[in-house]
């Protein structure tokens, strides 16, 4: 079996992987701040972390997969000042932060579920978590990487020297005022708050008491305490976007390795790029945001939605349009056209044929969950004549335990193109001819058509034909 590799953020290189314990992996992913609905790039970061546990899965390795809920915390920039964004929103909506938290914990977890998401092991609520993260705080108190000013409890990052590494910062340029803003009392400009403390004569929702004030945790805090209660210290892949690099995910890496004296406090981080909407970051911030309904009320199924997302590599940015979606949803389809006609032959197939085109699903998986490669994989095993329909099914529901787009059950929509035996059979005969390399014919037949006006579509799951 071809080992998997995957690219570590740490060291910038695809890594062999190597699990620390062979009973179990475990892997942390940052979850959603649910104080506004996740929008489908918010969905295109558990669609990554989804893919890593489905190819581990699919590998042989049994997986406990922890995802946090920021329900608390997380404000609105990050130089530890503005208000928290679940405060904030609660004000803004005339309702409780927790019913802001649990009306969109339940929006994120329904649209997990209908994109194909395996439910984690623990799905863990930073306010559930809170004497973690005040413990996490003395440990690092009882180490000498604390100081209290007027608004909180505050890690000093020149007590840790490896700071700077992880995300390859310049700390020069962080203290003239390029990342973080003043905060006054700060040591230094990359420092980050542990404990905060809310202005005098506010209160706030949330605030617990504590050995240094009532107040509430800083952000990064529970990703550390919440991954060492379910994981321990250390452990095997953390996951995330490639925002959280510089700011969010440098400070868990401070904190945890002065807390836990561990190094490094992960073996392998994993981060996946942005969706961008027509090459602007998705965010709620801009406005240009799209929900999972959004896509449904124009007949587009959540699951055509991964299958758009399989199309790219995690670590690349993908654009989203709505040619881009259609296209998609038109691919999905078509290949559950193959599955519903082969899948019941499954049980027939020769396990001898299905050796090598597994190999080749493996192999592209295993570097760096190459998903384009492992989705040319499958269409390939569908439109290779030497395969059966037996082994074109048991090789589409093998392979879906790592694409999750229920080829097992899915129904395929009505003709997603129109349907006429003559023009199908001439199609096919374009096709046989392409594959001969008699581009004379394919041409011809190109030619024939369109004077019958109709136009042939090339698409990376074969040709389409509509009438003009």
């Amino acid at each position: 079996m071809v080992s998997l590799k995957l690219h570590d953020t740490r060291t910038r290189a695809k890594e062999p992987f190597e699990a620390l314990d062979a009973e179990c992996v475990r892997v942390y992913t940052c979850g959603p701040t649910v104080y506004a609905p996740q929008h489908i790039g918010n969905l295109r970061s558990q669609l990554f972390a989804d893919l890593l546990k489905r190819t581990l899965l699919f590998l042989g390795y049994p997986v406990k997969h922890v995802i946090n809920i920021t329900d608390v915390g997380h404000l609105t920039d990050d130089a530890d000042a503005g208000e928290d964004k679940m405060e904030a929103a609660a004000a803004r909506a005339g309702r409780t932060a927790a019913e802001i938290a649990a009306l969109y914990t339940e929006q994120w977890v329904r649209d997990r579920e209908r994109v194909g998401c395996l439910a984690p092991e623990v799905l863990c609520r930073a306010t559930e978590h809170i004497p973690q993260q005040i413990e996490l705080v003395r440990a690092l108190e009882r180490g000498g990487f604390t100081y209290r000013i007027e608004d909180g409890v505050y890690f000093d990052t020149s007590k840790f020297g490896a700071y700077a590494d992880f995300a390859r910062l310049d700390l020069e340029a962080q203290e003239a005022g390029a990342r973080i803003g003043d905060v006054e009392g700060k040591r230094n400009a990359a420092d980050f708050a542990l404990w905060k403390f809310p202005p005098d004569g506010t209160r706030r929702q949330q605030e617990w008491d504590s050995p240094w004030g009532r107040g509430f945790p800083g952000w990064h805090l529970e990703c550390s305490a919440m991954s060492n209660e379910y994981l321990g210290a250390p452990f095997d892949i953390h996951t995330g976007g490639v925002d959280h690099i510089a700011v969010h995910h440098t400070n868990e890496v401070a904190q945890s390795e002065c807390a836990f004296g561990v190094h490094p406090w992960v073996r392998y981080w994993l981060h996946g790029d942005f969706l961008v909407f027509d090459r602007e970051k998705m965010a709620k911030s801009t406005g240009n945001i799209l929900v999972l309904d959004d896509l449904e009320a124009r007949g587009v199924v959540p699951l055509a939605y991964r299958y758009f997302f399989l199309q790219a590599h995690y670590r690349q940015q993908q654009n989203f349009t709505d040619e881009a979606l259609d296209a998609a949803a038109t691919g999905y389809n078509r290949l559950l056209v193959h599955a519903a006609r082969c899948r019941d032959q499954a049980a027939a197939a020769d396990p001898a044929k299905l050796v090598p085109w597994r190999e080749r699903f493996q192999a592209a998986l295993s570097d760096d969950l190459n998903a384009p490669r492992a989705i040319a994989v499958a269409w390939d095993a569908v439109r290779d004549d030497a395969l059966g329909d037996p082994e074109r099914g048991a090789l589409l529901l093998e392979f879906d335990a790592v694409l999750g787009l229920d080829l097992a059950h899915a129904q395929p929509k009505e003709a997603a193109t129109e349907s006429d035996p003559r023009i199908d059979a001439q199609l096919e005969e374009r096709e046989q001819a392409r594959k001969n390399r008699d581009f004379a014919a394919a041409d011809r037949i190109r030619d024939e058509l369109a004077q019958q006006g109709v136009t042939i579509i090339d698409t990376p799951e074969g040709p389409r034909w509509r009438r003009e």
